[in-house]
């Protein structure tokens, strides 16, 4: 998604704020949603700023690279290449990101959309800059630049700096996590919310472990990923929770 579209998204979704969920499960507040909203859009276009300038890898610069620079924990990254599990990391993050969609099911949940649509995407948003931002800012080289076996077209390419931190895993644990817990404020003595929070505890773990396979990420990439994937959609929608 481009800036400018989030940006439209987002604050079009932010005209809503003085809409009131049924039963209060949710609420928006200016003051604390405008700030949100902002940070999310404004590290989000930074970063798209920041790749667009960054300058790629030289040959030599990959030549000179030894594996031995590279930690012990991360260092079984370098011999990861697979392009099946690059595709299905695809399919795992945008399937999570449309899990929301899923809660639409129940009656309540639909009525309360207009408060809920604004905490999703600023979930996302945040979760995007956030993500986006460090790549930039940090410029840690993928796994495959190490890889013998990887063409060198692919090791100059602008992305292949753009390690740390995982942003498939990121934005696979936000939707996961996030649905989770819309699930749970929504139904709070289902039986099924075992079943709804492992769910969202496991894809994006075989999310950022088909991150691996594929030689994009290192271990350290992806638990940070995740760890800040699932705090943003557990905290989003925490501090917005209405207070009655």
């Amino acid at each position: 998604m481009k800036p400018k579209q989030l940006l439209s998204i987002l604050f079009g979704c932010l005209l809503m704020l003085n809409a009131r969920a049924q039963n209060e499960i949710y609420r928006l507040r200016w003051g604390m949603d405008v700030p949100i909203a902002s940070v999310g859009v404004g590290t989000t276009i930074t970063s798209f700023v920041l790749q667009k300038h960054k300058q790629p890898l030289t040959e030599t610069e990959v030549i000179g690279l030894n594996i031995s620079d590279i930690n012990r924990f991360d260092r079984s990254a370098t011999h990861q290449y697979s392009k099946g599990a690059k595709y299905a990391s695809d399919v795992l993050m945008f399937g999570a990101m449309a899990s929301p969609s899923l809660m639409l099911i129940d009656k309540n949940f639909r009525a309360d959309w207009k408060t809920v649509l604004p905490i999703t995407i600023e979930s996302y948003a945040l979760t995007m800059g956030i993500t986006g931002l460090t790549k930039e800012l940090v410029k840690r080289k993928r796994p495959y630049v190490y890889n013998p076996d990887v063409p060198m077209d692919k090791k100059l390419e602008k992305d292949a700096t753009s390690s740390f931190f995982s942003g498939h895993t990121s934005l696979t644990a936000t939707s996961c996590f996030l649905t989770a817990k819309l699930y749970a404020d929504y139904h709070p003595d289902s039986r099924w919310k075992p079943l709804v929070w492992t769910s969202a505890a496991i894809v994006p773990a075989l999310t950022g472990l088909l991150r691996y396979k594929a030689g994009k990420h290192f271990w350290t990439d992806i638990l940070t990923g995740y760890a800040v994937g699932a705090t943003v959609g557990l905290l989003v929608p925490v501090i917005h929770k209405a207070r009655n």
